[in-house]
């Protein structure tokens, strides 16, 4: 194994000096050379003398041929990928290393981490159309790639596969009035249910991205870099690498039944992609109907499992339509405050008032991880969202029906958000027709008299149609 250590000389000699060849053994792989990590490199270019990556053809069927992403700093020439791993959280790693808690040439321990279940490989794996925000062998990381693990290469996973029960107070109490009937298997007595679950963090092959965002990918990489401040030089640098890990949430992946037969299109699956609500999912706010439509998308994931098909929730770190927290705090006020108070009327103006545009999560990238599970076929998509319905379908899968929420479960301060959502043309289903301009009109939400001498005691409900969601960064948010 030998060590190397970059300089500015060998910096500049991009335009002089030949590159060199991989340096491989008769296994075809190639010998890994570990960087000192005591030199700081502001960027690369692709034609400096030794920055050799290890190639990589997304795409591939076969994970060796493909080959690793490779987004270590143990590896700086052989980097195949832009970014880091872990996403936004790199910067505890960084943290960690700048509090000497951690040693910045830790390669971690993976030998008892493999998936607890099978997941693959499907032809879906091999087409970037179907899959180019994921990496498909990003789980199979000591299965797929031992040998390079072996050599000393630090190669890390960027999917786990693993187990679990969750317990819902929505679900015991579906159990305590009969929704939900246990069956010890996916649905135990106290309400508790079984899950198969994978957690996933981006991996994005640039030139797919860029073909789905109807631009070029030099377009692309100069929006990203000028967006950042400058932070990924690389995006400009490097044209050769192809693959980036971008600094932003990632997915998990929730399973209710046996996930073998999520390919089967004769088998039932009932589907439900989420986008993050911390407000409701985690914290209960009746401003958006988030927390209800997930514990009902669960609710009937597990009725499916039971049946003998398969449930399926898909939770996307998308706070606020992925324009964040703040945006989304910073809209509830500007809705509140606006002009005749919250209403369903002005519901989709507020988010572009304050930040520019409806909504950032664009879901060209949204049907990926279904790829990644082999879906061809939904029996039942629980969302509302003709945004999701239409990006799923556009890549060849089948959804047979779409459900709506349930009526009674829209909290009080919510029924803005789903009047305005309905009357501009959400698929609604039967439970709600009937709302035309003049409901669209009189549906008010709560009013928080913010500015005035009393920030509670005088809150009162609005409209006399049933109150708000002050959700306005929702377009589309968890339809």
């Amino acid at each position: 194994m030998s060590t190397n250590h970059p300089s500015p000389l060998a910096r500049q000699t991009s335009a002089k000096k030949q590159k060199t060849e991989h340096e491989q053994d008769e296994d075809g792989i190639p010998i890994p050379e570990v960087t000192d990590l005591d030199y700081v490199n502001l960027t690369t270019h692709a034609d400096t003398f030794g920055i050799d990556p290890v190639p990589i053809s997304w795409g591939h069927p076969d994970p060796l041929v493909r080959g690793p992403v490779i987004c270590t700093v143990r590896h700086f020439n052989q980097r195949n990928a832009i970014g880091a791993h872990s996403g936004s959280y790199c910067i505890y790693t960084g943290l960690a290393v700048a509090a000497g808690k951690l040693s910045p040439e830790y390669v971690p321990n993976l030998k008892l981490t493999s998936p607890v279940f099978k997941i693959g490989p499907y032809p879906s794996w091999n087409d970037p159309k179907k899959i180019a925000s994921i990496d498909p062998f990003g789980h199979l990381t000591t299965e797929a790639y031992g040998a390079y693990l072996d050599k000393g290469f630090d190669i890390r996973p960027t999917i786990a596969v693993t187990k679990a029960h969750i317990d819902l107070p929505e679900c015991r109490e579906a159990v305590r009035v009969g929704r939900l009937k246990p069956d010890g298997k996916i649905l135990m007595e106290n309400g508790q249910s079984v899950v198969w679950k994978a957690a996933i963090e981006p991996v994005w092959y640039l030139p797919e991205i860029a073909r789905r965002f109807g631009c070029t990918e030099t377009h692309l990489r100069q929006s990203i870099f000028r967006m950042t401040n400058g932070m990924y030089p690389e995006l400009i640098t490097r044209p050769d690498i192809k693959i980036f890990l971008p600094p932003i949430g990632g997915l998990t992946i929730y399973i209710w039944g046996d996930p073998d037969t999520i390919p089967d299109e004769d088998i039932e699956l009932t589907c439900r992609v989420h986008d993050e609500c911390n407000g409701s999912d985690v914290f209960g706010s009746d401003i958006c109907t988030c927390r209800p439509y997930l514990t009902h998308a669960i609710e009937e994931a597990i009725k499916t499992a039971q049946r003998g098909g398969a449930g399926l929730v898909i939770y996307y770190r998308k706070e606020g339509r992925s324009l964040g927290e703040v945006t989304k705090y910073l809209v509830y006020n500007t809705r509140k405050r606006q002009e005749g108070g919250d209403s369903a009327e002005n519901y989709f103006n507020c988010t572009e008032q304050v930040a520019g545009v409806q909504d950032t999560r664009f879901q060209a990238l949204m049907p990926d991880p279904l790829h990644f599970l082999g879906v061809t076929k939904i029996h039942n998509f629980i969302s509302m969202s003709d945004m999701k319905y239409n990006a799923i379908v556009g890549t060849g899968i089948k959804i047979v029906n779409r459900v709506e929420i349930p009526k009674e479960l829209v909290p009080q301060d919510a029924q803005v958000e789903i009047t305005a959502k309905v009357f501009h043309g959400y698929n609604a289903g039967k439970a709600y027709q009937g709302i035309d301009e003049e409901e669209l009109k009189k549906c008010k939400g709560r009013e928080y008299n913010y500015d005035g001498a009393s920030h509670g005691a005088s809150d009162k409900e609005g409209g006399s149609a049933p109150p708000k969601k002050s959700d306005s960064n929702i377009v589309e948010e968890h339809a």
